[in-house]
């Protein structure tokens, strides 16, 4: 197995765009499809209503007899279909979209998943959630404000130059003038006058949620230690620095607004001057006149979201590029094809194993070999850096050796995929995570079928239950951000109790009992006890209390076993 630290090739955002929307492409052209009728019903309402008052009234001067009935339920028809065609394109195109982003959250996670820890040590989490969140709702832009209004108005303007043409053929040109200039000679112009500012939105963006999470992480250190103005001067000049190109953005789409109502006046005066010479001429009389005249004007509506749409081009491309430059990463290491069974025997072996992580000269293992019988505890002591760490990562497969070889049972470690040796391991750390929802919740992680007696009985076993139970709402208690509402001791205890539950053949210990006090320190120890019992462990630690778990020790200093 090798550990990769290249970027795959670079796909084309728009081609990545279309292939992540194929699952969803039924529901889009069903958007499409009724916003090109929304145009056409707005633009033949309009129309029909011109020519409908102005034949009344030439009816009423003249005394020339019309037929009411029939235009009159046209208009009313159309009105309708608007309306109900409105209402359904919103529908359908939000349900599109929301459907669109659901499944692009799920596809980025599960690629993002093979990425930890390893490759996403380099990213700092501000920004991954700039990716996460902004970049991928930027996305939604891709659909709702690019492809509907640029395929509804292709469709629709087809559709009615072929209408104008068998009124007048230089009536439908030079309408079909005015449409190309609004629906693509400003498009490209706006996606190249804002190519640049959507590209620096995104990052200053993503600068932006970058420090002001890591200020907001760090506050109390800021307000001991630093200078918080300064701090805040720092968020300001980059709060100034997003506000920048969203100014030209603005620009972008001021300009473009002012030319679609230039161009379409200019466009709406041609066709009315021609119409007139049409009428002189007994081609066309009054009422047609009129129709074609509103006809122009409603046609607009089809290509004049058009240029802020692709104004709005530059920013999406960006967002999916953030996105793709993440996932396009290659992960640590890469899973076997035909993964091995999981093995029905845990010892573990290390033979002449070798680690050297990317960008560093100095290994963090070197030659390391020992052999961890099934159901033994093995501590490993070291001075912070000498690879203690190392070791549990090599075993949880997030990273690969450079050389030598990971058994567990008779099994290479390189045979097995990466879940399947993680369903075999429980781990119980100095820093645990505990999600900002319920104790049950975070407990339920470790085995999602539990029952209400398996977390008791964990939770008793690990010396927390009398905890849980004596807090209001016990095991549907929100343990709030970081687990602010519970001690360093009860997280500890917790994620002993979730690797309990896990009832995982390997456990990992990587110093769990660090910095509590002396009682804590005893309960927790107590509690592990119970947790090892019958498993094979790993226990990195230099508490005294921890070591008497263990059944063999190993030092490490520089990477090596001394």
């Amino acid at each position: 197995m090798s550990r990769k630290q290249n970027h795959s090739p670079k796909q084309n955002e728009l081609r990545w765009l279309y292939a992540i929307s194929r699952p969803y492409l039924g529901w889009m052209l069903a958007g499409v499809l009724l916003a090109t009728t929304v145009i056409l019903a707005n633009v033949a309402l309009l129309s029909v209503s011109g020519w409908f008052i102005t034949a009344m009234a030439i009816s009423g001067l003249t005394g020339a007899v019309i037929n009411y009935f029939t235009p009159a339920a046209a208009i009313r028809g159309l009105a309708i279909l608007r309306t109900v065609g409105r209402y359904l394109e919103r529908l359908i195109t939000h349900e599109a979209t929301f459907r669109l982003l659901a499944g692009l959250r799920q596809w980025f996670f599960e690629r993002l998943e093979p990425l930890a820890p390893a490759r996403l040590q380099y990213y700092q989490g501000g920004d991954l959630l700039s990716r996460i969140r902004a970049d991928i709702d930027s996305l939604e832009n891709a659909y709702l404000r690019i492809v509907t209004p640029t395929l509804a108005a292709l469709l629709s303007t087809v559709l009615m130059i072929l209408f104008l043409l068998w009124w007048s053929p230089t009536i439908a040109l030079t309408n079909l003038i005015g449409l190309m200039i609004v629906g693509l000679i400003l498009p490209w112009l706006a996606l190249h006058l804002g190519m640049n500012s959507g590209k620096q939105i995104v990052e200053a963006r993503a600068a932006l949620r970058q420090r002001t999470s890591e200020t907001v992480r760090g506050l109390a250190e800021i307000t001991l230690y630093g200078d918080p103005q300064q701090r805040m001067d720092t968020i300001h000049a980059e709060n100034r620095a997003l506000v920048v190109p969203q100014r030209q953005q603005n620009r972008i789409d001021a300009g473009s607004t002012a030319l679609t109502g230039l161009f379409s006046q200019l466009t709406w005066l041609g066709m009315i001057v021609i119409a007139i010479g049409l009428v002189q001429s007994g081609m066309l009389d009054g009422p047609e006149l009129v129709m074609l005249a509103f006809f122009g004007m409603a046609s607009f509506e089809a290509v004049a979201a058009l240029p802020i749409a692709f104004r709005a081009l530059g920013e999406t491309r960006s967002a999916a590029r953030r996105i793709l430059d993440l996932v396009d990463a290659e992960p640590a290491l890469i899973e076997p094809i035909n993964p091995a069974a999981a093995p029905q025997h845990f010892d573990i072996r290390f033979d002449k194993v070798c680690l050297t992580y990317p960008g560093n000269k100095q290994p963090a293992l070197s030659d390391v070999t020992f052999h961890l019988k099934q159901g033994q505890k093995l501590a490993i002591r070291g001075a912070s850096g000498s690879g203690k760490t190392s070791l549990t990562q090599l075993l949880l497969k997030f990273w690969a050796p450079d050389s030598g070889q990971i058994t567990i049972g008779d099994t290479n470690l390189n045979d097995l995929s990466g879940d399947t040796v993680r369903a075999l391991c429980a781990v119980v750390s100095q820093h645990v995570h505990l999600f900002n929802t319920t104790l049950a919740a975070n407990l339920y992680l470790a085995k999602p079928n539990a029952t209400q007696e398996d977390l008791l009985n964990a939770c008793q076993a690990a010396s927390i239950l009398d905890d849980i139970l004596a807090l209001p709402e016990g095991f549907n208690t929100i343990v709030g951000e970081a687990a602010a509402r519970l001690s360093g001791g009860q997280i500890r205890r917790i994620s002993i109790a979730r690797a309990l539950l896990k009832d995982a053949p390997i456990v990992i210990l990587d110093e769990p009992t660090e910095g509590l006090d002396a009682k804590t320190e005893q309960a927790v120890t107590k509690a592990l006890a119970g947790l090892l019992q019958g498993r094979t462990a790993m226990i990195i630690s230099h508490r005294p209390q921890l070591m008497t778990l263990a059944d063999q020790t190993i030092v490490l200093d520089a990477g090596c076993i001394i």
